[in-house]
């Protein structure tokens, strides 16, 4: 008898509710993916590099020319200039680079404070160091963090806090101020932030993305991870990296390069070249998306939904409480079976159920699909 090490962990509510999509022939607003395709500059650079021999092993921590990009980047936005031989980490997706912070920071016995709703990948993670995920709940309907609670949750075992802006599935972004509580906080401890910033360049209404690299004392003890497959709309090619200080770098190249050593070596030539070429893309994302987000609001707008704000990132939270009276979990399924429409419910991000009425709807998606997704809701 084998004796799991994830006792709580099953198949992911993502997979879940992709195969009941499946099986009931409904529109899939539920795994957050575009049904969109990449720049079509990107898709050629690939092919190039793949017919070019750029075939065989990457570099561990990635292609000098991706690194050179990232180091523009961050500058130019965040006003931090990285070193790019030490400070930059390419990994196989941001869930590598997750797991790889914290299995080369977090030891057993200690405590990583998270925010709940929180991603489903961070806990696995945690617990498979031998450590423990301490959850505070974020506010709601802001989903704010209350930095009390996080000044209360610290203790000497606590080794690193682990946030998410724009956050994954409410959308709220953190501001400056927020970063300046968490810096109060951390301020004379050993303890490690880990940022996940998957999608700091899709901020709506004019807002900036407060980065941890755009403060200077959170950056200097943070690790900091990005997606290209949120940015560049290609989840599936599976880069993202991580931003750290050389000795933080350091350690998380331990873990890296035993976990996949490098990663798929054309589609960071690709991302290379097609970021010196193709500047504005991350420029322009936050108006793509604010689009999708209007757009999507407005057909919903007849619905018996109430429409949560959405400052950030490609999911529309809704309150389905005027339609029927159950769990988020039942509602879920009977919404796939009954409502041609799969969504996902949010009580998979916490540790305890917090008993609202409240899905997660993704609008990176096509017009076609958003608009039959919203005939069907709308019927509700």
């Amino acid at each position: 008898m084998i004796e799991t090490k994830l006792p709580k962990v099953g198949t992911t509510i993502f997979s879940v509710m992709s195969q009941l999509a499946l099986e009931n022939k409904a529109v899939n607003l539920g795994q957050g993916f575009p049904d969109f395709e990449p720049p079509q500059g990107l898709r050629d650079a690939l092919t190039r590099a793949m017919n070019e021999g750029r075939n065989q092993y990457a570099p561990m921590h990635g292609t000098a020319a991706l690194r050179e990009q990232i180091v523009s980047k961050v500058a130019q936005l965040y006003g931090r200039r990285l070193n790019v031989d030490t400070d930059i980490t390419v990994t196989s997706g941001a869930t590598e680079a997750i797991f790889a912070a914290i299995a080369a920071v977090v030891r057993a016995g200690e405590e990583v404070i998270v925010f709940d709703p929180a991603y489903d990948c961070y806990e696995p993670a945690i617990e498979l160091q031998g450590a423990r995920a301490v959850h505070i709940p974020l506010t709601v309907p802001a989903f704010a963090i209350d930095w009390q609670r996080v000044r209360d949750a610290v203790t000497p075992k606590t080794r690193m806090i682990l946030i998410n802006s724009p956050h994954n599935p409410s959308g709220a972004v953190l501001s400056a101020a927020d970063l300046d509580e968490l810096a109060a906080i951390v301020r004379g401890t050993g303890i490690v932030v880990l940022s996940d910033e998957v999608y700091e360049h899709i901020v709506y209404d004019g807002a900036q993305h407060e980065s941890v690299l755009r403060h200077p004392e959170l950056a200097e003890r943070s690790i900091v991870v990005s997606s290209f497959g949120k940015t560049y709309h290609c989840t599936g090619w599976k880069v993202g990296y991580a931003v750290a200080p050389a000795a933080l770098s350091a350690e998380f190249r331990k873990v890296h390069q035993y976990l996949t050593f490098c990663t798929f070596h054309p589609a960071q030539v690709a991302f290379g070249e097609f970021m010196a070429s193709n500047p504005e893309h991350y420029l322009e994302l936050p108006a793509f998306y604010q689009a999708k987000r209007d757009r999507f609001r407005a057909l919903l707008a007849p619905s018996r939904f109430r429409l949560l704000d959405v400052p950030g990132g490609y999911f529309q939270l809704v309150d389905y409480s005027a339609i029927r009276d159950e769990d988020d979990l039942s509602f879920s399924k009977w919404l796939v079976q009954h409502g041609g429409v799969a969504a996902i419910p949010l009580t998979p991000f916490y540790e305890s159920a917090p008993g609202t009425r409240l899905l997660r709807l993704c609008f990176a998606k096509s017009d076609a699909t958003m608009d039959a997704a919203a005939e069907r809701l709308c019927q509700l």
